[in-house]
């Protein structure tokens, strides 16, 4: 599907953003590459001035709310975010000897990246990514809310600030998350 629909059109905007795993691969039910994405996202608070609004991890898919220091494009940050966490998480996946799914999981990558002629092996995130613009407050919150109950619908946790895996704990708890947020 492409992204014609789903553009980044204010580069320095907040947005809410779905990065997703090809084939809905539950390649973040394991933790060492779900903290794969965490170290990444740091790395691009710290690096590219990314701004984390919120965010939550899903066993094959992360949404974010995101904005950028002003500098830098939000769709250059997103690309070097996709491109450094899909090497690295496939990395693990080929080197890791107790995962039982390697060689199905890499044969899909493989197989995805056959027919994408940006990857020269694996593709491992879907192209598209959906941004959607938080231009007011309603989108805002209702982005937020949507983001924070995704573990709950999925029955994960009872409580948003009980996932370990995302911003509910910033926003819903007494305590701080994995990643720092710029709270909305």
């Amino acid at each position: 599907m492409s992204d014609r629909g789903f553009q980044i059109r204010d580069q320095y905007a907040v947005h809410f953003i779905t990065c997703t795993v090809v084939e809905w691969v539950d390649v973040f039910s394991r933790k060492m590459y779900a903290d794969i994405l965490i170290d990444s996202l740091k790395f691009c608070q710290d690096n590219k001035g990314l701004n984390i609004h919120a965010w939550c991890i899903m066993s094959n898919h992360i949404h974010l709310i995101i904005s950028t220091n002003g500098i830098t494009k939000l769709s250059d940050v997103i690309r070097d975010f996709k491109k450094f966490s899909s090497t690295a998480i496939v990395n693990a996946i080929r080197d890791n000897p107790q995962e039982s799914r390697k060689n199905w999981m890499l044969w899909i990558f493989k197989k995805a990246g056959e027919y994408n002629k940006r990857n020269k092996t694996y593709q491992f995130w879907q192209q598209d990514n959906h941004p959607v613009e938080c231009s007011t407050e309603e989108i805002v919150k209702s982005r937020m809310i949507y983001l924070h109950e995704n573990p709950v619908r999925a029955g994960i946790v009872r409580f948003e600030q009980d996932y370990l895996y995302s911003s509910g704990v910033d926003y819903y708890g007494n305590g701080k998350g994995l990643i720092d947020i710029i709270f909305m």
